[in-house]
């Protein structure tokens, strides 16, 4: 009777839909927030989180057989190169032999690599001047070979300093590939492309009478650079 005047509140009636529909925006809600947790605040575009403060790249045609190196020398006269792959704050994390050694083992197989990369890294920074060359170590093609050398800044930001390719044509070419200047912040204050042989300074300081150069390892006998 008192219903009738509308004095109990009435019951909804149950509406399963509305009720799945809901709890499906309850778990997208809960999702959303843990993936805002995820991702950190402090992201930026172009930062990136390495120990190294430069890294320098050599690449060459992939699947290509002829072997290329990449050296590196710092201000202090320190060269990373494959027979001293560390030299003060430098570092040869990868030496490529062409079609030598490129491949990885997988299940006891050998399966070939077709990336031609040389890296080298500067970890630390020594005011003045770096010398980038690339030798041509074997020409086994007999034929030209496109290079392209990158220097990046890493920090704070990712900042291309140089990018340029460039051709080397023999066994024993060897060809500056850029030179730049570093201030004591690590700033890049000067690039330039002029030729400067580190292969000629190792000669040097064997025709100078050293029985065994401590940053090349090399016997002063030696009568070219050799690999083991």
């Amino acid at each position: 009777m008192m219903d009738d005047f509308g004095l109990y509140p009435r019951e909804e009636p149950f509406d399963p839909l509305g009720v799945m529909l809901f709890k499906a925006l309850q778990v997208i809600a809960f999702l959303f927030f843990l993936a805002l947790l995820a991702v950190s605040p402090d992201a930026k575009e172009g930062k990136i989180d390495s120990k190294a403060e430069f890294i320098i790249t050599l690449d060459w045609p992939d699947s290509h057989p002829d072997d290329l190196d990449l050296f590196v020398q710092d201000p202090a006269g320190n060269i990373a190169w494959y027979r001293h792959r560390e030299a003060g704050f430098l570092t040869l994390d990868r030496d490529d032999r062409g079609g030598a050694n490129d491949f990885i083992m997988v299940n006891g197989k050998k399966i070939a690599s077709p990336i031609r990369e040389e890296i080298v890294t500067l970890r630390g920074i020594v005011p003045g001047e770096y010398t980038v060359n690339v030798s041509h170590f074997v020409a086994t093609t007999g034929e030209p070979v496109m290079a392209n050398v990158k220097v990046q800044k890493l920090n704070p930001t990712a900042q291309v300093v140089f990018d340029n390719k460039f051709t080397l044509d023999h066994t024993g070419d060897e060809k500056t590939a850029v030179r730049f200047r570093l201030d004591a912040e690590g700033k890049v204050v000067d690039v330039s492309q002029r030729p400067k042989s580190l292969l000629e300074t190792f000669r040097s300081t064997w025709r100078n009478g050293a029985d065994l150069d401590p940053n090349t390892g090399v016997s002063s006998n030696a009568k070219r650079v050799r690999r083991d």
